[in-house]
């Protein structure tokens, strides 16, 4: 746990009791800090307290002595519109921060690299990790991944912190300034949080907040937003940037063309590795998230060719098209992270047979974006509050069957892709978030799992994959 106690004396409000913020309460009091928390599910007030957390309403407390409010990442404070606390707070002149200002302002020798996109943020995340752990660096990986910021250990000088970074989070955090910031794409996503496509993009040039040479911004320039982002900093000579991408031969930058990875970041183009070879990253979109993640080591002094070994040995991400099993010729992929249309495509890409399970809480959109792949689609199972729309989206064009629910979905896809009697994979991929029947896209994932392995239990013909196994 990060060591708060610079927060000493300070009184904190709590707003959101999940992960985040229930290490950030519990991480304030043991620095010395009054706390006072909240979360609008009585469920979660109830198990905070048992942990010893003070719940106090926030909605109806003094805030005449509250220095600051720290709000879960999840939680509206600007659009489309405020927490009734944030509004409070921002009544009365106190500053909304999240756990990751706290994580700042804490370990200010540290080194930090942080990751933000639309898609591909979790893979990189967790890639550069496990670059630096197999380069004997000292580093944490946490944010919008896994490990909450304040739950972290503290490195100090020396150490990195490799952080995932959401919109959201980006817009709470104002100390650091990130020795190398990654944005990675941005494609429509959350736009109601974010008031339209402006503000989540000015959200995400939030990576970038204070950075100047040496710090490193390393942008992928596959999509015209981000092009014109990586333009706009490369004409100023104040910073350092280096151009990413999965689709385009750089004179300068790291590229991987057709799966084979270039470094030209010092000199002309030099292969490094070849991705085609590395089964837990499959497909161009990993190629990218290849891309970004050995800019990153290398902007921090990790020897290339160390960094390249170390990409082979990557061990792969759970819910991001992750092989679960193989029952006969049928491979079952959790791909449940794919949380909008845009990283959905990417799965639909991969595979040429495929028993699509999909919906959920639909994103801004749909899914009329992924026509390109139907060919692929065998038959959709729809699932969630989506299954009405997308339907109406796949109508004459991709036969579809209204599961309702994932057990169902699982039960179906499975049936029909034996009696096809062909090398096939049942893709969970749902172009939705998860919150209609699920907690999170992990509790998504981790239900589809449990449904495929007990398929699998009772079919000798199966065969399970280890953890992050891929198709």
């Amino acid at each position: 746990m990060i060591d708060l106690r610079s927060q000493s004396g300070r009184s904190f409000a709590v707003l959101g009791l999940a992960r985040s913020g229930l290490a950030a309460a519990q991480a304030l009091a043991k620095g010395g800090a009054r706390v006072a928390a909240w979360d609008d599910d009585a469920r979660r007030r109830e198990s905070a307290a048992a942990a010893g957390v003070p719940i106090v309403d926030l909605t109806q407390a003094d805030w005449s002595g509250i220095d600051s409010l720290v709000i879960s990442p999840g939680i509206p404070h600007t659009h489309p519109a405020p927490h009734p606390v944030a509004a409070r707070a921002r009544f009365h002149g106190r500053e909304i921060i999240g756990d990751i200002e706290l994580l700042a302002r804490s370990e200010r020798e540290s080194t930090y690299i942080g990751i933000t996109g639309t898609n591909g943020k979790s893979t990189t995340t967790a890639l550069i990790g496990h670059i630096m752990a197999a380069c004997g660096r000292s580093v944490e990986i946490g944010g919008n991944i896994g490990t909450p910021a304040l739950a972290l250990a503290p490195l100090g000088r020396g150490g990195c912190y490799v952080l995932e970074m959401s919109s959201y989070q980006l817009e709470i955090t104002f100390t650091i300034t990130f020795d190398v910031a990654i944005l990675l794409n941005v494609t429509p996503d959350h736009l109601d949080r974010h008031g339209g496509m402006d503000g989540y993009v000015a959200a995400k040039r939030l990576i970038f907040r204070g950075q100047k040479a040496p710090q490193t911004a390393v942008i992928g320039i596959d999509d015209e937003i981000c092009r014109a982002i990586h333009d706009e900093l490369a004409a100023d000579a104040r910073h350092r940037v280096v151009a990413i991408s999965a689709a385009q031969t750089l004179a300068r930058g790291v590229f991987a063309a057709d799966g084979i990875l270039y470094d030209a970041i010092d000199a002309g183009p030099r292969a490094v590795a070849d991705l085609r070879r590395i089964q837990t990253l499959p497909g161009a979109h990993n190629w990218q998230n290849a891309a970004a993640a050995f800019a990153a080591a290398r902007a921090v002094g990790v020897d290339a060719d160390a960094a390249a070994r170390a990409l082979s040995t990557f061990p792969g991400l759970a819910h991001r098209q992750e092989l679960i099993a193989r029952i006969g010729k049928v491979a079952f992929v959790n791909d449940s992270k794919a949380t909008n249309a845009d990283a959905a495509a990417k799965a639909l890409a991969s595979y040429e047979r495929i028993y699509w399970i999909a919906g959920g809480k639909a994103k801004e959109g749909g899914i009329a974006s992924l026509a390109p792949w139907f060919g692929r689609i065998r038959r959709a199972y729809l699932i969630g509050e989506a299954a009405p729309q997308f339907a109406a989206t796949l109508a004459g064009r991709v036969d579809t069957v209204a599961a309702g629910t994932l057990a169902a979905a699982v039960a179906g896809a499975a049936a029909d892709a034996a009696a096809a009697n062909e090398s096939a994979v049942v893709l969970l991929s749902p172009a939705c978030a998860s919150f209609d029947q699920f907690e999170n896209f992990e509790a998504r994932g981790d239900a589809f799992r449990r449904l495929v392995l007990d398929l699998a239990a009772r079919a000798p013909e199966a065969a399970a994959a280890g953890p992050g196994g891929r198709a």
